[in-house]
């Protein structure tokens, strides 16, 4: 599959920025879903996007599928595995991103992973053929922002913005240091366990977001614990983003058995949470 250079928007900025900056300009908050590339087959990715746009994601993040997903709970890494067992690679998953690219030019796409299959294409090579392909921005789990300088380089040079994290038990010293290196959005977990737990407290979040926007203008997306609609809406009135993984990774698995099923449920399940965000801008 021949790569498609993809011009960045009018008016500068990346399409992250471009994105979040209208939502905010709207007095709405963003919906960011999470699945897993290849699963549950690489065919039927790019569809499985499309359809979380048809339902209302603001930005998209795109797993990339991992043998060892330390930070990610049972469903995520049940679905890396069926994606691994199907062949797809980080070099597949960029030319996922470019066939999604024929028909949407707009929608932000964030890949998250992990580092090791970055490193062995090598970071030069990863940053410019993602850049070819249409992705705007990187989240890399286990990146160490003390080592974080020499790999970003590249990554500015072709335009991709730096999702970095942070967690409950950042200090405030680490928050001003990794908010200085990170563009696009800040990604904070709202709790301390894998992605998929249940025990998000909003009151903590909300008091932990206020140290971080001491550090940064960046926007910051809460995720982690967004399980359903109620949860979507409690973090978006104290976040600027929401994203939601496990609950649409576990739609994807529920469907295995009914795959042409598979895209509208995820249609319906984020067009559920987008009113569910929305109805924020309401009662703000």
């Amino acid at each position: 599959m021949t790569a498609v250079a993809i011009q960045s928007p009018a008016g500068g900025g990346s399409r992250i920025d471009v994105r979040l900056r209208h939502l905010a300009s709207q007095g709405r908050k963003a919906l960011i879903p999470y699945i897993t590339a290849g699963d549950p087959t690489p065919r039927m990715t790019v569809e499985l996007l499309h359809a979380l746009v048809a339902g209302g994601a603001d930005l998209i993040e795109l797993g990339v599928p991992f043998s060892d997903p330390m930070a990610d709970g049972p469903v995520i890494q049940r679905a890396c595995e069926r994606a691994l067992n199907q062949r797809t690679g980080l070099g597949r998953v960029l030319e996922m991103v470019t066939e999604f690219r024929r028909r949407d030019g707009d929608t932000p796409v964030v890949l998250m992973g992990y580092l090791n299959p970055v490193e062995t294409m090598g970071m030069e090579c990863f940053a410019e053929r993602a850049h070819r392909a249409g992705v705007d921005g990187v989240l890399i789990v286990d990146w160490a922002v003390d080592e974080l300088e020499p790999m970003v380089a590249p990554l500015r040079t072709h335009n991709i913005d730096r999702v970095l994290l942070l967690s409950p038990t950042s200090s405030e010293s680490r928050v001003a240091e990794i908010a200085g290196h990170a563009s696009g959005y800040l990604y904070y977990v709202s709790l301390k366990g894998v992605t998929g737990s249940d025990r998000l407290n909003v009151d903590s979040v909300a008091e932990k977001l206020q140290q971080v926007r001491r550090h940064s203008r960046l926007p910051v997306a809460v995720g982690f614990g967004v399980r359903d609609a109620a949860t979507a809406h409690a973090v978006a009135a104290v976040a600027d983003a929401v994203v939601v993984g496990s609950a649409l990774v576990a739609t994807v698995e529920r469907h295995l058995g009914a795959p042409q099923q598979l895209a509208g449920a995820l249609t319906a399940q984020l067009a559920e949470l987008r009113s569910a965000i929305d109805s924020q801008r309401i009662i703000s």
